[in-house]
């Protein structure tokens, strides 16, 4: 049988929701609509964009999707060696972690547990400076393995802070893997177990990050052009 000049297949010839449809190079492509029909995947807007505008700004690709995914996945793999035997708890740092999160989770075959915390550090282009007190945190840390995990460190201010705060409840250890690492931009001595990549001093967003609420759904990481 033939649609629109495409041939399909019928598992079972009484149920259209069975219908495979054969591309141009002979491989099934999984029905996907409503009548059993695989359908083109239409492009995602805001994927791939070399430059983009937020408001006032314009942005340009720092760091791919691809290069993204690949070096999360080797912190991933990193953390499940180094915590064998361990249940850690991840705890992420909202709002501009929840990406990273999301991703270098897919990675961990621990058995773990992930909380969140709010922190407010970031306003338009230019950090506060103001380190303010860990919100949401409800877990028993005591004798816990802590794993924090941040968007984007530059001063150092704030993430030592969130590790001083965590310490105080009786953890048994401490880590901070961040993504992006400013390291031109640090005003104290961070100890950072894992990193993503170190950048330059530029303004970045997408991966979570925005410019004043904007451009956090993007799959790449920008910086301000």
């Amino acid at each position: 049988m033939y649609i629109k000049n495409l041939p399909v297949i019928f598992r079972h010839s009484h149920d259209l929701s069975y219908i495979i449809r054969v591309n141009l190079f002979g491989n099934h492509c999984p029905a996907n609509n409503r009548n059993g029909l695989s359908l083109p995947r239409k492009p995602t807007p805001g994927r791939h964009r070399l430059i983009m505008k937020i408001k006032d700004k314009s942005f340009k690709i720092l760091i791919t999707e691809d290069k993204l995914q690949d070096r999360i996945a080797t912190l991933g793999k990193s953390i499940n060696q180094d915590y064998k035997g361990k249940e850690p708890l991840f705890i992420g740092i909202l709002n501009g972690s929840f990406m990273f999160v999301a991703d270098i989770m897919k990675s961990i075959t621990l058995p773990s547990e992930i909380s969140f915390v709010k922190l407010a550090s970031y306003k338009e282009m230019t950090s506060s400076g103001t380190v303010k007190e860990l919100i949401g945190l409800n877990e028993n840390l005591f004798g816990r393995h802590v794993i924090v995990l941040e968007d984007i460190i530059d001063s150092g201010l704030t993430i030592t802070s969130v590790m001083e705060q965590i310490k105080e409840r009786g953890a048994a250890s401490v880590a901070v893997a961040t993504l992006l690492l400013k390291p031109e931009a640090l005003k104290v001595e961070v100890e950072i177990k894992y990193t993503g990549f170190e950048i330059g001093n530029e303004f970045v967003v997408g991966y979570g990050l925005d410019y004043d609420g904007l451009g956090r759904n993007t799959t790449a990481i920008y910086q301000l052009k």
